[in-house]
C-alpha cells in the first residue's frame, strides 16, 4: 500500500516499534529510533526514523512516544467473558478440602453459572461484560474473543451471545463470538447426552447462524464432557455452516481431540496439558494454532505442563490466553497472562508476545488485518513505557501501557 505522506493522519515518532512480523531479523521484529504513520484505519509508513519520508508537519499531528515501544495491540483469543455470579465460595471451599464432585452434588461447578446466567438480564450481563472489557483494555487488548457457553439451553446462549455483540458495538475493543453450547451437559440431559447434542445440531446451531450471533463453534472434548464422536458431529455441523471451528481438547487427558481438530482444519486448539506428538504433528500440518491457557493452569494447581518443546520443535504457532471464565480462570488480565506463559509455562518473553499478538490473530482467522505492525494493516497499537518489549512479561502490578490506537482512533484514557 502506498500513501501520500501529505494525506498522511498521524505520524508517531521518538519510539522504538516491536512489529512482530515473522520474517523480520530481529527479534520481536524490532525497528529502533522508528517511526510510523497511520492514514484512516490503517498503517501506511513504519520504519526508521532516518527514512521517514517528508510529509507536511505543519497539519499532520505528531505524537511523540519518549522512547518507549509500540506494539501491535494485545489479543484475547480464549475468553468467557460474559457471564453472571460469582464462584469465590467455591474456591473458599475447596482450599478447605472440599472435592469437585462435592461442590458439584452441592449445585455448584459450572452448573452454578449456567443458572446464574439464565436468570439474569442482558443489561446486567452487558454491565458485567463492559466492567470485565474495560480491564482488559486497559493493559492494551484491542481485540478479544468471547465464548457463550453458560446456558446451556437455547434462549439463554442467544442472550449470551446477544452481548458479546452488543459489547463489540459499543466498546473500541473489537469482539468475535464463539458458540460454545457444548461446554457441558445441562441437568436436564444429565441422562441423555445424544439428545443434548441432537439439541445444540438442530435447534442451539442453526437459531444461532440465523440471528448471526457467531464467528466460530467450539466445543469441550474430554472425558467429564463431550466425546469424539459427539465433538466431530457438532464441529461438522459448524463447517457445513461456513464458520470457524476450535476445541478446548487434552485439558484433562488425552483423547485424540487435537488429531480431530487437525482433521477438521479447525482454527485452534486450547488447553493441550496432555497434547502427545502425536497431535502435535497433526496440528503442524493443518496449521491449526496450539492455544496455551496459563490462567487456568495456575488457577487449578495444575502440574502437567503442555509440550511447549515439541511445540516448538514442529514450530506450531502457540498462542497464550486468559480463558477468563468464573470457575478456573477467574483472571483478567493479559499482563498477567504473559508473565505466567513465562514462569509457569516457560515460554520466551518473545514467543509470549506473539502469543497475545501474531498467533493470537490467526487463532481468530484475523491474521490478514491484525497482529502485527505493517503497512496494510489495520492501525491497532499501543504505546509502552518501557525499556524493552521483554519487560511487558517480566513484571506485573504497574501498567506500563501509556497510550492505546484502535482503528486510527486514539482511546482515551
Amino acid at each position: 500500500m502506498s500513501s501520500d505522506p501529505m494525506l498522511w493522519d498521524q505520524v508517531w515518532i521518538d519510539i522504538n516499534i516491536a512489529t512482530m512480523q515473522a520474517d523480520h531479523s530481529e527479534p520481536y521484529g524490532a525497528i529502533k529510533d522508528a517511526a510510523l504513520a497511520v492514514k484512516g484505519d490503517k498503517v501506511v509508513w513504519v520504519g526508521a526514523r532516518h527514512a521517514l519520508p517528508k510529509f507536511d508537519s505543519l497539519s499532520t499531528p505528531i505524537f511523540r512516544g519518549r522512547g518507549g515501544w509500540i506494539t501491535p495491540g494485545l489479543i484475547d483469543a480464549h475468553t468467557h467473558l460474559v457471564f453472571a455470579g460469582s464462584r469465590a465460595d467455591e474456591f473458599e471451599k475447596r482450599l478447605q478440602g472440599a472435592s469437585y464432585q462435592e461442590i458439584a452434588q452441592a449445585g455448584g461447578g459450572i452448573l452454578s453459572t449456567v443458572q446464574a446466567c439464565r436468570h439474569a438480564s442482558e443489561s446486567e450481563l452487558f454491565e458485567l461484560g463492559r466492567q470485565r472489557l474495560n480491564a482488559l483494555a486497559r493493559e492494551g487488548v484491542t481485540t478479544v474473543e468471547i465464548k457463550s457457553g453458560y446456558g446451556l439451553d437455547t434462549a439463554t446462549e442467544l442472550k449470551l451471545l446477544r452481548v458479546a455483540r452488543a459489547l463489540g458495538e459499543h466498546h473500541h475493543v473489537d469482539v468475535t463470538t464463539t458458540f460454545l453450547g457444548a461446554h457441558a451437559f445441562p441437568a436436564e440431559y444429565q441422562d441423555n447426552p445424544n439428545g443434548y447434542v441432537d439439541l445444540i445440531v438442530d435447534e442451539m446451531l442453526p437459531a444461532v447462524i440465523t440471528a448471526n450471533l457467531a464467528d466460530a463453534v467450539d466445543v469441550f472434548c474430554e472425558s467429564i464432557a463431550f466425546d469424539l464422536q459427539q465433538t466431530k458431529r457438532i464441529l461438522q455441523a459448524a463447517k457445513a455452516a461456513g464458520l470457524g471451528i476450535k476445541l478446548h481438547a487434552e485439558q484433562l487427558a488425552n483423547l485424540g481431540g487435537s488429531e480431530l481438530a487437525a482433521e477438521l482444519k479447525a482454527l485452534s486448539v486450547d488447553h493441550l496439558e496432555y497434547l502427545d506428538e502425536a497431535g502435535v504433528k497433526a496440528l503442524r500440518q493443518s496449521g491449526t494454532c496450539a492455544t496455551l491457557l496459563p490462567g487456568a493452569f495456575y488457577f487449578l494447581r495444575e502440574t502437567q505442563l503442555p509440550p511447549i518443546d515439541l511445540l516448538r520443535q514442529y514450530q506450531v504457532p502457540m498462542v497464550v490466553a486468559s480463558d477468563f471464565n468464573p470457575g478456573s480462570s477467574p483472571l483478567c488480565s493479559s499482563l498477567l497472562m504473559l508473565n505466567m506463559a513465562c514462569t509457569l509455562m516457560r515460554l520466551t518473553p518473545e514467543e509470549a508476545l506473539c502469543g497475545m499478538t501474531r498467533n493470537a490473530a490467526k487463532a481468530l482467522g484475523l491474521e490478514q488485518t491484525i497482529g502485527v505492525i505493517d503497512v496494510g494493516m489495520q492501525a491497532d497499537f499501543c504505546l509502552w513505557d518501557i525499556e524493552s518489549p521483554a519487560a511487558l512479561a517480566y513484571s506485573y502490578g504497574v501498567n506500563p501501557c501509556q497510550q492505546v490506537i484502535k482503528k486510527g482512533e486514539i482511546i482515551p484514557r
